[in-house]
């Protein structure tokens, strides 16, 4: 059982992912954002949103697809809280859609190091279901943390809320976010949903990749290969990576 998403269809998400930046962003920050993310174009389009297909888009170009419903699910909600009475100035559109585009940057590594390589051991690719492994060489850090460190290393400035967002975007599975979700007094909760919103487009995002990949096992079928949708409005020709050396080059030209 796989799920694969073609040279098309990544090249697209990667449309729908820099078209997200020049909608929603502005300068400066746009143009260092687009300068970050077109230096690292290769990598990060190829990258898994995770190491094992019981998280979720465990596939070569998982992690924009994934990234892209992020961004479109905090769109969609922000519609929701806002219609049942939140008070959604608390937070601007550029600092919501700014938080679901880099919420995962972490996951991308280092400068000279990715964070998830193809795994090599078939026992743990065959029977936990690992197509990717953690690289060692890589300093120990949360993917909110590394995320939050790689914007600022790259002059690319963010607000407080974007922070905060950033920060807890995995809700009360991090066991560290507790400081800023579980405060009983009022001066201590969020000053803002905007935390709250990214955790629930993520979440919702994640259920639904693992149910397009996961669920058809468990209807008995564990020979289907399930197409995933890219979440995009762009066609565009996918051309031939430039860099063969790229860690990931040869996927996307063998796909």
């Amino acid at each position: 059982m796989t799920t694969k998403l073609s040279a098309e269809d990544i090249m697209k998400n990667w449309d729908t992912f820099i078209s997200n930046i020049d909608t929603y962003i502005s300068e400066p920050r746009r143009s260092k954002l687009k300068d970050f993310y077109n230096k690292y174009q290769e990598r990060i389009m190829m990258m898994p949103a995770s190491n094992k297909k019981e998280y979720h888009s465990a596939f070569p170009g998982g992690y924009v697809d994934h990234v892209n419903r992020v961004v479109l699910g905090a769109r969609k909600f922000h519609s929701l809280w806002t219609e049942m009475g939140c008070d959604t100035s608390t937070y601007t559109m550029e600092e919501l859609i700014f938080s679901a585009i880099n919420h995962d940057l972490g996951k991308m590594g280092d400068d000279e190091n990715e964070a998830y390589i193809p795994q090599t051991d078939a026992w743990r690719k065959d029977k936990l279901g690992e197509d990717y492994t953690f690289n060692t060489k890589l300093a120990f850090a949360s993917v909110p943390d590394r995320s939050l460190f790689l914007l600022m290393s790259n002059d690319i400035k963010y607000t407080f809320n974007e922070m905060v967002a950033i920060q807890t975007h995995d809700g009360l599975y991090d066991e560290g976010n507790k400081k800023y979700l579980m405060g009983y007094m009022p001066e201590l909760k969020p000053r803002t949903a905007l935390p709250y919103i990214l955790h629930q487009a993520d979440m919702m995002a994640a259920r639904i990749e693992w149910e397009t990949d996961y669920l058809p096992k468990f209807k008995g079928d564990k020979k289907v290969e399930v197409k995933l949708q890219p979440v995009n409005k762009f066609s565009i020709k996918a051309p031939k990576l430039s860099n063969p050396d790229a860690p990931f080059a040869n996927l996307l030209n063998n796909i």
